[in-house]
């Protein structure tokens, strides 16, 4: 299922570039040219698959951190939840 599309908005300074990915992953930055938007959405489309992976990665991680904090009690005395 693809997801990618985008949108180009002229501002002041250049464009404004809006982009979702395969995955649905929304990215939002400012190019000073058309080329240079494009070039930017390309590349962003071309590195779904990678910054999926990587995503995925880093949400196993934070998973696997908070299991080790309720394991072992950490943060279980504070009241916001913090060190």
């Amino acid at each position: 299922m693809k997801k990618r599309n985008y949108i180009l908005t002229l501002v002041d300074y250049g464009y404004k570039v809006e982009a979702w990915d395969d995955y649905g992953k929304y990215v939002c930055v400012y190019e000073k040219t058309r080329e240079a938007a494009s070039e930017f959405i390309m590349n962003w489309w071309e590195m779904s698959k990678q910054n999926k992976k990587s995503d995925d990665n880093w949400n196993k991680a934070m998973l696997k951190m908070i299991e080790l904090d309720k394991k072992y009690g950490i943060n279980k005395d504070n009241r916001d939840g913090l060190d």
